[in-house]
């Protein structure tokens, strides 16, 4: 049970970064402060950013 690493675009300026698929805190985008992932008590809610990529 590993979590991977997300490459994920945000659905509002379509910055792309970097997280956690199991992040435990909020993470916002750092362009426009929009939230793209809150913790869901195991894998994060993906609901302001879209997954790109998936990194191994």
């Amino acid at each position: 049970m590993s979590g991977k690493f997300l490459r994920v675009s945000c659905t509002d300026c379509g910055h792309e970064t970097i997280l956690f698929d199991r992040a435990s805190t909020s993470i916002a985008c750092s362009i426009c402060g929009a939230t793209l992932a809150r913790p869901a008590g195991g894998k994060a809610d993906l609901s302001g950013s879209t997954v790109v990529d998936v990194l191994e």
